[in-house]
């Protein structure tokens, strides 16, 4: 190890002679059996095995909010040591404040990866770039087998992994593993100025330290991840705290004495278009997501009502490959799109993307045996169109993400599966079955009832939730009722059609215009309106607002401001 211990201060070396058996959370903190020293972490390519005594015990930071003046120390040690580009912080500092001058106080809050018990970051990343150890605890993610999806980033409340744009990978928080091997604490805990870090293992309060809580004003629920990091907040803090960033969000004391977000307006409440800010990084999901639940839709109801021609699946093939190539776009490295299959034991991502090939490459055999009289692989795409749908769903309803994480999630997928499938079978197929304007309206008809109790949800939600929903009735108000409007024509004209016989290819080309055109706006909104679990950020660092007024104006070309130029 190229540390000497000897040369830093008392205060940086790990002093743990004792632990507890087990965490708040009842985990036990020793991670590999007595006598079991683990192995070696092969840093800089070393086989040494650290001579730490509780090497294979959970450890985790501890941060007195009362402590921390804000003066961001910790981040420029970690950044130093790290060698991050200035748009890359694996510790950041937020703030909570309240009231006004004289009267005002400020929290702030030290945070980066939390090393949880239940990495949910390990459990979602398709190419197993993240890895639990048994030495300290630490969740440790490989850069160079990250293909860049991002998808850490949105299952983590924390906003711990960091998608960097400029390389197309996520990196993250090692928990200072090489410092840790030599007995001293991570590099940000020896950098902090007002004694607000510190870090040993778990549970084991520090000096001068009497509480080890789990929650903080600010901190998203524990029980997603069951984090490994404790707090301590003495002094008295208002009933109410809000974010110096952009977030609509705030947090309120409930009844049992802990802050609960809620909504925090931020503006007039004017109601927009602003159809430009539909256009976001996950437009190539956008049109994944559409083309895949189309092909799904389409050859389903083909099935169901006995049209299933080489001419349907071919136009399948099509719509799935169009899908997949344009999901790997979304990827900081498409070229390695191949590891997305890495991880089918936890990742519902690699699983949807499985069911997907599995579902092209059926209906694919399918074309080509039809051929010879064998329709056996049309019937066996059905399951496997059943799994896309199923694990894609799974795949956003996620605690993180709480706008996500309704069944309205289902209702817009299975109810767009259902739409553009049947008008496009309008268009191919025969398009008097009445049994398809049936399937296109029952479509039409599942995502209204979705919207309307997701709404209801929303509104009354003491989550990021409510921020969205908020979003959605402002700066997005008038596209929404475009949206609803849209639906609502082709609900009507469908069944006009079934009614008066107006059975022609121009009314199915009508229909699938309309219902295109409101998908399209569903799921960009879908995507730009999620408001996740993150940490507070600062008023320039962490500030989603700030970083749109610094590429828009060109603050960002000048990299010492902190922003990405480009977005991922």
């Amino acid at each position: 190890m190229s540390l000497d211990p000897q040369h830093e201060a008392t205060y940086a070396q790990l002093a743990d002679a004792n632990s507890q058996i087990t965490n708040q959370y009842g985990s036990p903190i020793t991670l590999l059996p007595e006598g079991d020293q683990g192995r070696s972490l092969q840093i800089n390519g070393s086989n040494e095995i650290g001579t730490n005594p509780n090497r294979t015990k959970q450890h985790a930071f501890h941060f007195t909010a009362d402590n921390c003046i804000g003066c961001h120390a910790c981040e420029a040690a970690c950044s130093e040591k790290n060698d991050l580009a200035p748009h890359l912080s694996f510790r950041s500092v937020g703030y909570i404040e309240s009231g006004t001058f004289p009267d005002y106080q400020r929290v702030n809050l030290s945070m980066a990866c939390n090393h949880c018990d239940d990495p949910v970051c390990l459990k979602g990343c398709p190419t197993r770039a993240y890895t639990k150890h048994p030495e300290y605890g630490a969740v440790i993610q490989d850069p160079d087998i990250c293909f860049g999806c991002g998808y850490c980033t949105w299952v983590c409340p924390y906003n711990a992994p960091q998608l960097d744009p400029m390389n197309g990978q996520v990196e993250k928080c090692n928990m200072c593993v090489d410092r840790l091997e030599v007995g001293l604490k991570p590099a940000c805990v020896s950098a902090c100025v007002g004694n607000a870090l510190d870090f040993g293992v778990v549970e084991n309060v520090p000096a001068s330290r009497e509480q080890t809580e789990t929650q903080i004003p600010g901190f998203p629920d524990p029980e997603i991840t069951k984090p490994n990091i404790r707090f301590q907040q003495t002094k008295a803090l208002p009933l109410e705290l809000t974010r110096t960033d952009s977030a609509r969000v705030k947090y309120k004391k409930g009844a049992d004495d802990q802050y609960q977000p809620t909504l925090d307006p931020k503006s007039s409440g004017k109601r927009e278009w602003n159809w430009k800010k539909l256009i976001s990084r996950e437009n190539p999901l956008v049109v994944f997501t559409l083309l895949t639940q189309c092909a799904i839709g389409f050859f389903t109801l083909a099935v169901a009502t006995n049209q299933l021609t080489d001419a349907v699946a071919l136009v399948t093939c099509v719509l799935v490959g169009i899908g997949m190539l344009m999901s790997t776009k979304h990827l900081g490295k498409p070229l390695r799109f191949y590891r997305g299959f890495n991880n089918l034991r936890h990742s519902n991502l690699s699983r949807e993307a499985l069911a997907t090939v599995l579902f092209g490459g059926s209906v694919g055999l399918h074309l080509l045996c039809s051929q010879i009289g064998l329709y056996t692989f049309g019937y066996v795409a059905i399951p496997c169109a059943v799994a896309v749908l199923y694990f894609m769903i799974r795949c956003y309803t996620i605690p993180a993400r709480p706008f996500w994480n309704h069944w309205q999630t289902s209702t817009a997928f299975g109810g767009a599966a259902l739409t553009t499938g049947s008008c496009l079978l309008l268009l191919i197929g025969n398009n008097t079955d009445p049994i398809i304007y049936i399937a296109l309206i029952l479509g039409v008809v599942t995502e209204l009832i979705g919207l309307v109790f997701h709404a209801r949800r929303n509104r009354s939600s003491n989550s990021e939730a409510a921020a969205s929903h908020y979003e959605q009735s402002t700066t997005f108000a008038k596209t929404h009722v475009c949206r609803i409007v849209l639906m609502a024509c082709v609900c009507i004209s469908a069944a006009v059609t079934v009614l008066f016989g107006w059975f022609n290819v121009w009314i199915a080309l009508i229909l699938i215009s309309l219902v295109f055109t409101a998908e399209f706006i569903g799921r960009s909104m879908f995507y730009v309106l999620v408001t996740p679990t993150t940490m507070p950020g600062a008023f320039f660092w962490r500030n989603k607002g700030f970083e749109e007024h610094a590429r828009e104006t060109g603050l960002a070309d000048n990299p010492n401001v902190g922003v990405a130029r480009i977005s991922h």
